[in-house]
């Protein structure tokens, strides 16, 4: 049975399953999933705790297994947790985890929570996950978008007894909260925690938040390529000097926003021919939020403003790589900045 983890605690309080399989990518998201089942567990007497984690090819797996077949010397419940951290169990660990789903049913004496990273559809199709899944609970944990940034920092506020201030003021703090921790919840969620030692409960203004969050926001290339295609031009600034402060190859930057200019184009001509979009993307492999954005941005943009961004990838291509181009910075930072602002303002003005 699968749930989102949002819907965990729900699933608790209705009643403890013997096993319990927990997949994501967050660091925070993942060990708050696993928090709320380890109390869970301890709350029904579940006393004792063994840890497994799986490292490497010839992992004892007997050892799993043994656990869960041995009572406690004290017949006390036992919290049996093996992690995965590279999703993959292997062969031998493909058929115990099977095992231990099996012998998961019925047993009340042990309680299996198994925490695994963000698995993709194919691995969530295979035998081992199958098994878990048929036989417990599997909690996805999904990562939170920056659209959804300020409202979960808002709850998390809440949670503690303060709050922003109501309207546009209370937005525009939440708003500046969340370009400070974007991409890192964990640290977004220390300096929730921050706001709480400083501040009694009550309403926070905008200037104590200014004054007591720290600028812990990281980024990626990818994101910062869904920005651009979300015209999203002072996010996709404050990205670029990020992910320069952070010392991100340029190469990458340019091979993320190019690919999706890539794509763009391919998908232009394919609606040319007269296929439908939702088909054009789906032959392209595009989906999840970048599917949207595409479907917003690709009904207004022609091929010659494709063809010309094409070839603008292809200059920064080379500057990247230490070549010059006319009428292009040497800088490849500088580059990149006017390839993707070239681009942002593409689909900005969609």
């Amino acid at each position: 049975m699968q749930v989102a983890a949002p819907q965990l605690a729900a699933q608790l309080q209705r009643g403890l399953r013997s096993l319990y399989t927990v997949h994501g990518d967050d660091p925070l998201l993942v060990q708050e999933a696993g928090d709320a089942i380890r109390a869970a567990a301890r709350a029904q007497g579940f006393t004792e705790r063994t840890v497994h984690t799986v490292a490497g090819a010839h992992f004892d797996w007997s050892a799993v297994l043994a656990s869960g077949a041995e009572m406690s010397l004290f017949a006390d419940k036992q919290l049996i947790e093996v992690r995965i951290p590279s999703g993959k169990p292997g062969k031998d660990g493909s058929q115990a985890l099977q095992q231990l789903a099996e012998g998961a049913a019925g047993n009340d004496a042990a309680l299996t929570l198994v925490v695994l990273p963000r698995l993709d559809m194919a691995t969530q199709k295979s035998a081992w996950f199958a098994a878990l899944d048929a036989h417990g609970v599997t909690v996805r944990v999904e990562p939170v978008d920056r659209k959804a940034l300020p409202n979960w920092i808002a709850q998390r506020l809440q949670q503690q007894g303060q709050r922003v201030a109501a309207g546009d003021e209370g937005q525009r703090t939440l708003q500046f909260f969340a370009d400070r921790v974007e991409g890192n919840l964990l640290a977004a969620h220390q300096e929730i925690q921050k706001l709480a030692l400083l501040h009694p409960p009550g309403e926070l203004s905008f200037e104590q938040v200014e004054a007591a969050v720290l600028n812990v926001a990281r980024y990626d290339a990818f994101k910062l390529a869904e920005a651009v295609l979300g015209g999203q031009l002072p996010r996709v600034q404050r990205m670029l000097d990020g992910l320069q402060a952070e010392g991100e190859a340029p190469v990458l930057v340019h091979w993320a926003l190019a690919d999706d200019v890539r794509t763009l184009y391919r998908v232009r001509a394919a609606l040319d021919t007269g296929k439908p979009l939702p088909v054009a993307l789906r032959e392209s492999r595009v989906w999840g939020a970048k599917e949207k954005l595409m479907e917003r941005v690709l009904p207004n943009l022609g091929a010659g403003t494709l063809s010309r961004w094409l070839q603008d990838a292809h200059t920064v291509d080379g500057i990247v790589k230490g070549l010059k181009a006319e009428g292009w910075p040497t800088d490849p930072w500088q580059a990149l900045q006017q390839f993707a602002m070239r681009v942002a303002q593409g689909c900005a003005a969609r």
